[in-house]
C-alpha cells in the first residue's frame, strides 16, 4: 500500500483545495504511485513549465497504461519534438490509438495526420470521418474542419449553409479559427455587426501568424466599415 492510498477521499479533496504547491504535490505522489491519470496530468504541468524531456517520460508512463491522453500527449511529443526525435510515424500511431479509444483530442491529431499525410498515407475521406466523430463530441477544433470541407467541396459536396453551420459551432466552442470563418460567413451574409464581434473574439484567441492571415483577408475584403474596424479589433491590445 502506498502513502497516497492511505489517504480518505476528504483528505485527498483538502489537499485538491490547497496551494498550487500542494496540488502539484499530490500529483506527482499519485504519479510516482502508478496513477495513469496522475501521470499524465503531470507530464502537462512539466509541459507547461518547459520540461519536455521530463514530460515526455510520463506520458510515455501514461500511454504504457493504455491511458487515452497520455497517448495522445506522447504522439504530440514525437509530432512536435518535445523532450524526444521528431517521429511522425509514432506520432501518428499514438493519434490513432488514442482515437480508437474514443478520445476527441486523439480523433483530431489522428484527422490532422490523415489530412496532411504527416507519418502515414494521405487520406482525407478518413480524415473527414474522425473529425465529424470528435465535432460530434463537442471538439470544436474538429468541427472548424468539418466546415472547411463542406466548404472546399472535394471530398463531399460543397455546402455552404453546412459549412456555416460546422463554423458557427467551433466559434462557440472556443476555436478561434472557427471564430476567423464564423466571422466570414456572417460577413458574407451581410451581418457586419455579428461578423465584428466574432473578429474581436479572434483577435483576443488566436496567435500571431493566425493573425497575420486574418488581417491579410481583411485588407482585402470591400466593405470598408469591415475592414477598419474589423482591421483594429484584431490589433486591439489586450
Amino acid at each position: 500500500m502506498t502513502q497516497l492510498d492511505r489517504l480518505s477521499s476528504e483528505d485527498i479533496a483538502a489537499r485538491l483545495s490547497g496551494s498550487p504547491e500542494a496540488r502539484a504535490a499530490l500529483i506527482r505522489e499519485g504519479a510516482q504511485a502508478g496513477l495513469a491519470e496522475a501521470q499524465a496530468v503531470l507530464g502537462q504541468m512539466l509541459l507547461d513549465q518547459q520540461k519536455p524531456a521530463e514530460a515526455f517520460g510520463w506520458f510515455w508512463k501514461a500511454a504504457q497504461q493504455g491511458h487515452a491522453m497520455g497517448l495522445n500527449m506522447l504522439g504530440r511529443c514525437y509530432d512536435l519534438g518535445w523532450g524526444t526525435p521528431v517521429d511522425k510515424l509514432r506520432a501518428a500511431e499514438c493519434f490513432r490509438v488514442a482515437a480508437e479509444a474514443g478520445l476527441d483530442w486523439g480523433m483530431y491529431n489522428y484527422g490532422s495526420a490523415l489530412a496532411l499525410g504527416s507519418g502515414l498515407t494521405q487520406d482525407k475521406a478518413a480524415a473527414l470521418g474522425w473529425f465529424e466523430k470528435a465535432a460530434a463530441m463537442g471538439h470544436a477544433k474538429s468541427a472548424n474542419f468539418v466546415g472547411s470541407f463542406h466548404e472546399e467541396g472535394t471530398i463531399v459536396p460543397r455546402d455552404m449553409a453546412a459549412a456555416a453551420a460546422c463554423y458557427a459551432r467551433a466559434a462557440e466552442g472556443g476555436d478561434f479559427r472557427g471564430m476567423f470563418n464564423h466571422a466570414r460567413m456572417l460577413a458574407e451574409a451581410g451581418d457586419i455587426d455579428g461578423a465584428l464581434l466574432w473578429i474581436e473574439r479572434c483577435g483576443a484567441e488566436a496567435k500571431p501568424v493566425f493573425r497575420d492571415k486574418a488581417l491579410a483577408w481583411l485588407a482585402q475584403v470591400p466593405d470598408v466599415r469591415l475592414r477598419t474596424e474589423g482591421t483594429a479589433a484584431l490589433l486591439k491590445e489586450r
